[in-house]
């Protein structure tokens, strides 16, 4: 049964302030779990999970703290909805600078404030093979627990970075800068990319003018219809799938 105390600071890392502080982000549900007990099981501090699960997953859980709960206080403990069987409490991926966009593609956002598009992203560039995003200061939390979700496990292989972007994209001289706009080059025309920068802009603004004045090339995704712009996510997967 999980002491109040415990109870209290698990609710309190559902806020960036508390999980700043621990240096630690909760992540919830068995795939998620799995995932992280297989590829970084020295990072998962604190295992709490309904008996169940535990017996299915002691050959993984030896070296980790295991407390069994029950479901009421998995509810308790859950930022989901449906609350699925298991919370861990984990360290954070280190993610300390430089950042290099030399020899590789990489993923710049400015402004991506919704969790589920910043999860979605991340888990889409694991998919085309991109191993690192830069975020803008004013981007969602990378340890919100709806981006920890939406990126299904992709947060462990994917490292995401947080700078001052404009003065990042300066540094990364001889390196390209696709900017994702309404208005540009047609993607189709261009080559696969094997070392660039890919800007994807806000939901609503798009890229803010002071970067837009950094890019090597403005790349458009064309469409037929009538919708006025595409959901962030969705365009960061068409022009991986189409430049990656």
């Amino acid at each position: 049964m999980l002491t109040k105390s415990k109870l209290k600071y698990i609710q309190s890392l559902g806020h960036k302030k508390p999980r700043d502080e621990a240096g630690v982000f909760i992540a919830e549900g068995p795939k998620l779990l799995n995932e992280l007990l297989e590829t970084a099981p020295e990072t998962v501090l604190e295992v709490f999970a309904l008996k169940e699960w535990i017996d299915e997953h002691k050959k993984i859980l030896t070296k980790n703290t295991v407390e069994v709960i029950t479901e009421k206080e998995l509810e308790r403990i859950s930022g989901l909805a449906t609350p699925n069987n298991v919370v861990a409490i984990v360290k954070k991926m280190n993610t300390t600078g430089p950042v290099s966009a030399k020899g590789k593609v990489t993923l710049v956002l400015d402004t991506i404030q919704d969790p589920g598009n910043l999860g979605t992203i991340i888990r889409t560039a694991d998919w085309f093979g991109v191993t690192q995003i830069v975020c803008s200061a004013n981007c969602a939390d990378l340890y919100n627990s709806k981006v920890v979700q939406a990126t299904m496990g992709s947060i462990i292989r994917v490292k995401v970075f947080y700078e001052d972007i404009h003065k990042w994209l300066s540094q990364q001289q001889e390196v390209p800068i696709y900017a994702a706009m309404l208005e540009g080059e047609d993607m189709t025309s261009l080559k696969k990319v094997k070392e660039g920068i890919i800007l994807i802009g806000n939901e609503s603004r798009g890229i803010s003018d002071e970067l837009i004045n950094l890019a090597t090339v403005k790349v458009t995704i064309s469409g037929k219809g009538s919708a006025e712009s595409l959901n962030a996510a969705v365009a960061t997967g068409i022009l991986l799938s189409q430049l990656v």
